[in-house]
C-alpha cells in the first residue's frame, strides 16, 4: 500500500481490499444446513382428526412451513391468507370446495395468492389421510359463514401453540427450526 492515494483514509483503503479480495460468488456461511427427518418432529393432534407437523418458522419473514394430515371427508375452516401460500401433496386427496374440479393429488403443487377464500376439503370415499407440505406467507384468516373473522393463525401463534402443545404432552421438538426471535 506504499502507492496508496494520500485522500483515501487507511482504514477506508484496507475496506477496499478486503471486499476486492472476496469471490464473485460465495463459498462459505456462517451457518450449517439443518435437515429435519420425516418423524423427527412430533404431530400436533387437533382432536378432529387432523393434526400438524411444524417443520420451520421463519419469524423475521412471518413464514411457517408445515405437513397437514388431513383424513377422509374432513372440511377445514373457510379462511384466506394475507401472503402467499405453496403446497405440495405428499399423500392422498384435497380440493378447495369453491372449485372442486382442481384436484390435488400426490406430486401436485398448488400455488394460493395473498387473499384467496376459500375451504380445503378431502374426499369423503378416499381411503387413508391426505398428507400435504405447506409454506405460507403472512397470517392465516379463518372465517365464519358470514364471513367474519373468528381467529388468526401466523408463524407467531404456530410456534406458540405447537410449543406449548409439545410441552405439555412431553414432545421433542428441538429439531424445529426456527430462524428469528
Amino acid at each position: 500500500m506504499a502507492d496508496q492515494d494520500p485522500q483515501i483514509p487507511p482504514a477506508l483503503a484496507e475496506f477496499v481490499a478486503r471486499m476486492m479480495a472476496r469471490p464473485i460468488v460465495p463459498t462459505t456461511s456462517d451457518q450449517d444446513t439443518m435437515h429435519v427427518g420425516a418423524d423427527d418432529l412430533p404431530w400436533l393432534e387437533a382432536g378432529d382428526g387432523s393434526a400438524l407437523q411444524l417443520l420451520h418458522v421463519d419469524l423475521t419473514q412471518g413464514l411457517w412451513i408445515s405437513k397437514s394430515r388431513i383424513p377422509p371427508g374432513h372440511k377445514v375452516i373457510k379462511h384466506y391468507h394475507t401472503g402467499m401460500v405453496f403446497a405440495v401433496t405428499l399423500q392422498g386427496q384435497w380440493f378447495y370446495e369453491e372449485t372442486p374440479e382442481a384436484v390435488n393429488s400426490p406430486g401436485s403443487y398448488l400455488f394460493e395468492p395473498a387473499g384467496s377464500l376459500h375451504t380445503l376439503c378431502t374426499p369423503a370415499d378416499q381411503e387413508g389421510d391426505t398428507i400435504a407440505w405447506f409454506a405460507i406467507y403472512g397470517a392465516n384468516i379463518n372465517v365464519d359463514g358470514e364471513g367474519q373473522i373468528v381467529s388468526v393463525y401466523d408463524a407467531r401463534a404456530a410456534l406458540d401453540i405447537y410449543a406449548g402443545y409439545c410441552d405439555a404432552m412431553g414432545l421433542d421438538r428441538s429439531k424445529l427450526i426456527i430462524v428469528g426471535a
